[in-house]
């Protein structure tokens, strides 16, 4: 009865887990659309102030830097922090597994 206890509570935390990661958005890949839908306190024009902004100076290194994007400021930064992913690297992408897997 013990093992199964813990099989659900290790469940429902995978579970958790996952809910919490789709509320994530990377905004050095994500659309507009995307970053809008996910961000609180930006809608359509900051989100696509923050597109514009990744083509004219190229991809964000840090949460900080979304403090260039006019419109964008600490407080939003703030209560979007663990919101924002920042992926960087396009060039190696990891392989994608086999066939038939």
């Amino acid at each position: 009865m013990a093992r199964l206890v813990k099989l659900i509570v290790a469940l429902l935390l995978i579970g958790f887990a996952w809910c919490a990661s789709a509320e994530q958005v990377d905004i050095n890949s994500a659309t507009a659309e995307q970053i809008a839908e996910v961000l609180t306190g930006v809608g359509k024009a900051k989100a696509e102030a923050i597109v514009q902004d990744r083509e004219k100076n190229g991809k964000f290194k840090s949460i900080e830097d979304l403090g260039r994007v006019k419109g964008i400021g600490q407080a939003t930064i703030e209560k979007n922090r663990d919101k924002i992913i920042i992926g960087m690297d396009t060039q190696n992408p990891p392989a994608a597994p086999p066939k038939g897997k």
